[in-house]
């Protein structure tokens, strides 16, 4: 039996603080919105109970911000997408962001099991003056429990609209791009994170956040395969890559830290959950 699951999540402004309207079908919800920074930034926390994605589950999450709103959307473990007998198995994120709104979409790893069939695709959409940080973190196989990815493909699309498209098989199949040292050069975890601003960045600020970031790559025990660039003038990336996705999390927390406090003047202030 395959799964559909639809999460729509709609940010609004109510005075100084914003809220947010969710309806569901299916298996994915969200927990009670928090506020531990204030009544202006809304941490959500997304479930999916069954805690997995097998062949044939459909899962799409729909995001809304009106002006001057501030979402952070984080998860409290894994997504996973599991073995599949033919099927495919997709996660599909849009989002829209208004002018003045602020969305930070921080899931924490996906993990590409031997044998899946999967599409994760994330679609954001900027409106002059919506600026945002992103992340996507992807382990192949379970590393650290010797299961390597052996079969199966994990095709990946990142897009923000008019600015950055990315698409992209990656298949047990393909040495040249998993063993080469031009590809994933024998790690299994691939680290992206992205800052965006829908009306682009001024000179000066697009270097200040390159800055930023690579001296925290210079920090990191991962400086030797991580790497920021500006795609764009309204895209900063970084990506990294690693044996596991420990360390990834770790540096990537740390840029998301610099990049919060130059983008918003705000401290990192993490979500509760990334401390279990």
């Amino acid at each position: 039996m395959s799964w559909f699951g639809h999460l729509r999540l709609d940010y609004r402004r109510d005075g100084p603080r914003t809220v947010a309207h969710d309806r569901h079908e299916g298996p994915l919800r969200v927990l009670q919105r928090l506020y531990p920074e204030g009544e202006a930034i809304c941490h959500h926390v997304l479930v999916h109970p069954p805690g997995g994605i097998v062949g044939g589950d459909q899962l799409d999450i729909d995001v809304t911000l009106a002006s001057d709103t501030h979402a952070l959307i984080t998860t409290p473990g894994a997504t996973r997408f599991y073995r599949s007998a033919g099927p495919l198995a997709t996660q599909t994120l849009r989002a829209r962001v208004a002018a003045g709104a602020r969305l930070e979409w921080l899931p924490l790893e996906t993990i590409a099991y031997s044998g899946c069939r999967a599409a994760n695709a994330l679609h954001f959409d900027l409106s002059p003056g919506a600026e945002m940080i992103g992340w996507d973190l992807l382990a192949l196989g379970l590393p650290a429990a010797d299961q390597g990815f052996t079969r199966g493909e994990l095709h990946q699309t990142l897009s923000i609209a008019g600015r950055w498209l990315e698409q992209g098989r990656i298949g047990a199949d393909d040495p040249a791009l998993l063993d080469s040292p031009l590809g994933w050069a024998g790690q299994r975890a691939l680290a992206t994170l992205w800052c965006a601003a829908g009306d682009g960045f001024d000179d000066a600020r697009r270097e200040q956040l390159l800055e930023d970031a690579r001296l925290c790559i210079a920090a990191s025990p991962l400086a030797s395969r991580a790497g920021a660039s500006a795609t764009d003038d309204g895209v900063v990336v970084l990506r990294a890559l690693a044996p596991r996705t420990e360390a990834l999390f770790a540096l990537a927390r740390t840029v998301r830290g610099a990049w919060r406090h130059r983008l918003w003047g705000l401290a990192e202030c993490p979500p509760r959950l990334w401390a279990l």
